[in-house]
């Protein structure tokens, strides 16, 4: 629980779907040293040199969030929201962490100061599912670029959590969830023991939660009737459509009219009918640490922990374009106009096998997690040295998918009658149907050490030194099962990828306390990769108190982003990439005037890891201060300012062509080529992938202000207001600031009343309107929710009622994907009621 002191002047208090608004922690009364997000050195001051927003478990557990993940949406620094899970993706249990909308790998997550393992499953970022909320203490959130520190992906900003270590007794927790759609209810609990002495402490837990699924059909948006030709049609070799299979008298035959029906003169699936919008997930952990006291000076530290997520996805059944020879019988089934339009030439048949089943998902995600180190004193050092091992493994199955040759083979045999797909003999369903799989790993390897002292007296204080050395193993792997990877599965896809590489990391902190008034941090950090090289950043912070009740601060630093491993080790695959060109045109024996109405040309192309990548570059800087208008009134406001460049982006075969043509002036990047025969012109291949050109640019202002008044006999009254603005965002200086997906503000209230053993919290959660009439527009969205907590006469025990979305607001039904609105800001749970009964002990 934070409680003004000295020490902790401009803390700023949030409950609820807020955050606490600080830019340090809460120290201890006695001005016990601590260490701060975004600095190594240990330090009991007062408002430190950088944005840190601190989350304590009073206000996590306040907020009704069940899992860290949940919260992390809550924050207004996710400017354009985080990813969470949702059937039919192959990220189906993921959740992200996406500060500032730079993405997430930009996005650097720790657990008390170390570097979460990345998941397989993505292979560039944390998945934040794997950090059970009842082993969290608090969660801090540094909202400035942290590499010279951290390192790699510290751009967008860092969150630490940081977990429960000082905890005697026990609680025993369990409560439910249940929102006003259909599905999506939850249940979760915990249970914690700790126990400490002079001679150390230790504490083990264990925690579950579960989440339904949502389908398509239950969406309390309403159903819009999918619409796929991808049901029962023939089509052209160049995709044009021809006609339904048989009328419409057939189509509505095929389940009587059911999910096949006839519209708009073409057979359609409505796939909304089967599909799920929300995976089922699953989440269970088990948890330990401790620490043992040698003596005076040394002691030794475990922790050790084990998560497994789970989920559930359906998707419709598979679609697909099967080849029919012409002369085959079904081919015959075309009308005779269709046939004499058509003579001579193959024509394809988009299909959808719902007799084959659904596609459904399964996946398992297990994270083992073991850290063992030493701290003490030599010579004067604080040290701190040890290593950790991290091995994530996910797992995944896909059901009900089809191998696109042995289904032809079924149709042109006649077993497979596409006049009457559901009347096909199971056994013949079964020889075209597969399974899916897909087996990933990260395994991480880190050994560390550091070393901080005082160093010589100052006009401010004392100046104190961190040195630091990390030395990182990555190994990693994605694998396909291979007939999705040789693309014969109709309906599914991967590539797979794996590889490893070592990380050797050198850091040092200055911390200069030049006058009583004027503070300034010094560090830096290099970071050596065996894959791609070497990276240098640092930051320069300046902390200035001209007055008691006021803090100035200003941060100038450099930072990086590494190529991900994903993205170093893909392994190489084929693709008709489509393209425009008229030497290519001609030299196919085309006309001028053909090529002049610039049509499509199909290329043999090759999709590659580029092995010229380098790493992300970034330069950022922020300003800002803490007033303390009064003892219980303080407001807290910081712009910041984010531009990266060499950014890591995907080149297209058509952006190769132009620039190998001279459309384009800019050069084709190295290890990408477009190859062409030397006497003709004619496009023979297109070598494309990843390259690092462009420019991204990030700037807005952050305000938080906290005011807390108190009353004989009515209690404590708090309110924080956390509010981000948005000034600028762009890609190659071309604004988007405001457009769909990318609102330029989000803000939290949060109010609080603490009356005896009653705990009320009211937070109002506000995004931005985003998007515009052209596009989609999306107005402002305002959610409520309302919690009390009632410490009941019973000692240690505590319910709690609650409501997230007190009003149910629903989200407005715009999209730019197949999903109804935007999964990423917004959710479709409506009104969510919940309880939650606890005991102490």
């Amino acid at each position: 629980m934070f409680k003004r002191t000295k020490v902790s002047v401009g803390v700023l208090l949030a409950i609820g779907g807020a955050v606490a608004v600080t830019s340090m922690p809460v120290v201890a009364q006695d001005a016990q040293r601590v260490e701060v997000t975004g600095s190594r050195i240990k330090r009991a001051d007062t408002e430190g040199a950088l944005p840190v927003t601190v989350v304590s478990r009073e206000q996590l557990e306040a907020s009704g969030a069940v899992t860290v993940a949940d919260f992390m949406r809550t924050v207004s620094f996710a400017s354009f929201g985080n990813f969470r899970p949702q059937s039919g993706s192959s990220a189906q249990s993921f959740s992200e962490v996406n500060l500032r909308g730079l993405g997430s790998r930009r996005t650097l997550v720790l657990v008390d100061g170390r570097r979460v393992a990345k998941s397989p499953n993505v292979g560039d970022a944390a998945d934040i599912n794997s950090i059970p909320m009842a082993a969290v203490e608090r969660i801090e959130i540094l909202t400035d670029g942290a590499s010279a520190i951290y390192g790699s992906d510290a751009i967008g900003g860092v969150v630490n959590v940081i977990m429960r270590k000082d905890f005697e007794g026990g609680v025993l927790r369990y409560g439910q969830t249940s929102p006003s759609v259909k599905g999506g209810d939850r249940e979760e609990m915990s249970a914690v023991f700790g126990l400490s002495s002079d001679r150390g402490r230790m504490l083990i837990g264990a925690s579950s939660n579960n989440r339904e699924i949502i389908w398509q059909r239950d969406s309390p948006l309403g159903t819009v009737r999918g619409a796929s030709s991808f049901s029962n049609n023939f089509f052209t070799d160049t995709g044009a459509f021809i006609e339904a299979v048989g009328g419409q008298a057939t189509c509505e035959s095929i389940d009587g009219n059911n999910l096949f029906y006839y519209s708009g003169g073409r057979c359609r699936y409505d796939f909304s009918g089967t599909a799920a919008d929300e995976a089922e997930t699953g989440n269970k952990s088990i948890f330990g640490r401790g620490e043992v006291t040698i003596n005076d000076d040394w002691s030794a530290y475990f922790n050790g922990s084990v998560v497994r997520n789970t989920s559930f996805g359906r998707y419709a059944p598979v679609p697909g374009f099967v080849l029919i020879e012409q002369g085959t019988a079904a081919w015959n089934l075309m009308s005779p106009a269709a046939q004499a339009a058509n003579a001579g030439r193959d024509v394809y048949l988009g299909h959808r096998f719902a007799a084959g089943g659904n596609r459904d998902t399964e996946s398992d995600g297990q994270l083992y997690d073991v850290q063992v180190g030493l701290k003490g004193v030599v010579a004067g050092w604080d040290v701190d040295f040890g290593m950790r091992k991290t091995v994530s493994q996910y797992y995944e199955i896909g059901r009900g998918y089809v191998v696109e040759s042995l289904a032809r083979q079924a149709i042109v045999a006649g077993d497979y009658d596409i006049l009457d797909p559901f009347g096909a003999d199971p056994l013949v369903l079964a020889g075209f149907t597969t399974t899916t799989g897909r087996d990933s790993v990260w395994d991480q390897k880190e050994f560390y050490a550091s070393a901080t002292r005082d160093l010589f007296k100052m006009g401010g204080g004392t100046a104190a030194i961190f040195l630091g050395a990390e030395y990182r193993e990555e190994n990693y792997s994605d694998i396909y099962d291979s007939l999705s990877e040789g693309g014969v599965v109709l309906g599914s896809a991967g590539n797979s990828a794996g590889g490893g590489r070592e990380v050797t990391s050198l850091a040092g902190e200055l911390l200069l306390p030049l006058t009583k008034s004027l503070e300034a941090t010094i560090s830096a950090r290099y970071e050596k990769y065996s894959d791609y090289g070497s990276d240098f950043s640092p930051k320069v912070a300046l902390r200035f108190q001209p007055m008691s009740n006021l803090t100035l601060r200003a941060s100038y630093g450099k930072g990086f982003s590494a190529p991900t491993l994903p993205q170093l080790t893909q392994k190489p695959s084929f693709s008709a990439d489509s393209i425009v060109d008229e030497q290519h045109c001609l030299a196919d024996g085309n006309t001028q005037a053909v090529c002049d109405g610039n049509p499509s040309f199909q290329i043999n192309g090759l999709v590659i890891s580029n092995p010229a990548l380098t790493s992300e570059s970034a330069t950022q800087f922020a300003l800002g201060g803490v007033w303390d208008i009064t003892p219980n009134f303080s407001i807290d406001l910081t712009y910041w300012d984010i531009k990266i460049t060499d950014v890591i982006s995907n080149v297209s075969a058509q952006t190769l062509v132009n620039r190998d043509n001279g459309s384009s002036s800019l050069p084709i990047p190295a290890g990408l080529s477009v190859t062409r025969d030397p006497a003709t012109g004619f496009i023979t291949q297109v070598v494309r992938g990843a390259t690092n050109e462009g420019e991204l640019v990030r700037q807005g202002i952050d305000l938080k202000a906290d005011l807390q008044h108190k009353y004989s006999g009515l209690g404590t009254f708090r309110h924080s207001l956390v509010y981000s603005h948005l000034v600028k965002a762009s890609t190659n200086g071309v604004s988007f600031e405001g457009e769909f997906g990318a609102p330029k503000d989000r803000a939290t209230l949060t109010n609080r009343w603490l009356l005896g053993p009653f705990a009320t919290t009211w937070a109002v959660n506000y995004i931005g309107k985003n998007g515009d009439d052209g596009v989609g527009f999306v107005g402002s969205y305002v959610t409520h929710d309302l919690q009390v907590k009632w410490d009941t006469p019973v000692k240690g025990v505590s319910l709690t009622l609650g409501a997230l979305n007190l009003g149910g607001k629903l989200p407005q039904a715009v999209s730019a994907d197949t999903r109804q609105f935007n999964f990423d800001l917004y959710d479709q749970y409506g009104k969510q009621w919940y309880g939650r009964l606890e005991a102490k002990f």
